[in-house]
């Protein structure tokens, strides 16, 4: 039985639409589905070290499939650059140049009250409710590499408009890398609108 770890977005859980939509659909195909917390449960002390961490736990060192959606695409990137163990991967507007984005997305007002605070408060989906998170998540962020350089097969689906992450960071990565099928997509940031689109071309490819 194929194992697929799904990994969710920034601020986001096992409870979100994407992640509910892709284990049912996964697991009426046949897979074994685990779609953790990334936060367990701490969200103010999350860092992308403790969420590789835990996805290297529930992996335990066996073959494993990927599927993640923003940051949780950049961690299953990172996490494949790292252990060949992984078979493939399907990335939904994958998170690429995880720390450098912050600024960007930000601005430079926001940056400095979060790194002279210590905090900055964001909207948790999953909890429906504003969450603070700690600086040290951009201190740690800041190890990592913008591109994770993996070699297993790949398909990403990234939004022409997303407004999040820009879809020519996924047309850098896929330019450079012969084993990843990009395919951009008439939607936003979070390809709710894609979901049919995408599912049997994700089964087809994971299973």
């Amino acid at each position: 039985m194929t194992r697929i770890l799904y990994l969710h977005g920034f601020a986001s859980g096992p409870s979100s639409t994407k992640a509910r939509y892709f284990r049912d659909l996964l697991e009426r195909a046949g897979a074994r589905v685990d779609v953790p917390d990334l936060a367990a449960g701490d969200f103010e002390n999350l860092t992308i070290t403790g969420q590789l961490k835990l996805i290297e736990t529930l992996a335990a060192g066996g073959p494993v499939a990927m599927m993640g959606s923003s940051m949780g695409g950049y961690l299953s990137a990172l996490y494949a650059a790292r252990h060949p163990e992984v078979t493939r991967l399907v990335l939904l507007a994958p998170g690429f140049c995880f720390a450098r984005r912050w600024p960007e997305y930000l601005g430079p007002e926001k940056m400095d009250e979060w790194r002279r605070t210590g905090y900055l408060e964001f909207f948790h989906y999953a909890e429906n409710r504003p969450r603070r998170l700690s600086y040290r998540m951009i201190e740690d962020a800041g190890r990592y590499e913008d591109f994770p350089d993996f070699q297993q097969p790949a398909l990403i689906f990234h939004g022409a408009q997303d407004d999040v992450v820009p879809a020519s960071r996924s047309e850098e990565f896929a330019a450079a890398h012969p084993n990843v099928q990009l395919e951009v997509l008439e939607s936003g940031h979070d390809l709710l609108n894609m979901q049919d689109y995408m599912a049997p071309r994700v089964v087809r490819f994971l299973l």
